[in-house]
């Protein structure tokens, strides 16, 4: 894919380029083993505590005891009933941690983070995907799949939240995670920066299969319900579609999301 001339993008005003926060305050409660032992290797949050069953001494529990012990975390053993109460019933398999929000950035620092870059980005945009478990799932397969930034609109989408974190196996821990308000905007502003912006589509015109992935690519991967919204369609250089045989005529969208990621690794790997 030849490359767009690059026009040198404005970055944002002193004062405005803080990590944006999801919804809630600056404090959550992380829950399950993969989440808060994740989120201990990957160092993005601060940690209050560590909250251990006192009734649970499996191999998961003293992986996490003895992380948080290298890193000076305090830890508490607690009841079963304290932790389901603190992680709202779900599956905590005994471990729970009290953990600052998870720290979203602002998409402007995207078009900084990309300029002067001499190897090509591979940005993942993930547009209206309201569903947790489709959003953890789109994040842990963009992390294992070599995506360099991910992007997530403010509105009408799920956000880096405990759940998402948990559906994610702990892989969101790791994750660059970008918030965007205008992303029909951004969009235009990543192809003045050099990018093609390819978007996932069952209607698309083009197989994935013939597509080139290579160079900055932006790979949008649209709601469950809706698709791509039409804002945001209208701007993407290409709609590209994942072949399909049988009596069923779509994928689930984080299905679909994992096949495209990883045949953009697979042709960026051949370059």
């Amino acid at each position: 894919m030849a490359g767009r001339q690059k026009k040198i993008p404005q970055g944002p005003k002193p004062g405005k380029g803080k990590a944006a926060r999801p919804r809630g305050g600056g404090k959550e409660i992380l829950f399950g083993f993969h989440s808060v032992y994740e989120a201990l290797r990957a160092e993005k949050r601060s940690f209050k505590s560590v909250m251990l069953s006192d009734r649970r001494q499996d191999s998961r529990v003293e992986k996490t005891q003895i992380l948080a012990l290298e890193k000076q975390i305090p830890i508490k053993r607690v009841s079963g009933e304290a932790l389901d109460r603190m992680a709202r019933d779900s599956h905590h398999q005994g471990i729970v941690a009290e953990v600052s929000a998870f720290p979203v950035k602002d998409s402007r620092l995207l078009l900084r983070e990309i300029h002067g870059r001499s190897a090509p980005f591979f940005i993942l945009l993930a547009e209206s995907i309201e569903d947790t478990h489709n959003l953890g799932a789109l994040i842990r397969t963009g992390v294992c799949a070599g995506v360099d930034y991910i992007i997530i609109p403010k509105d009408r989408s799920a956000l880096p939240s405990p759940g998402v974190s948990r559906s994610s196996a702990g892989a969101m821990e790791h994750a660059p995670i970008f918030q965007v308000t205008n992303t029909a905007s951004l969009i235009r502003s990543l192809k003045n920066s050099g990018a093609w912006v390819s978007g996932l589509d069952a209607g698309g015109d083009r197989d994935i299969f013939q597509s080139d992935f290579t160079g900055n690519l932006v790979l949008v991967v649209g709601g469950e319900n809706k698709g791509i919204r039409p804002v945001v369609r209208k701007e993407c250089d290409f709609i590209v579609s994942i072949p399909i045989s049988g009596q069923v005529n779509s994928l689930n969208a984080s299905v679909a999301g994992g096949i495209a990621m990883y045949e953009a690794l697979r042709q960026r790997q051949t370059v």
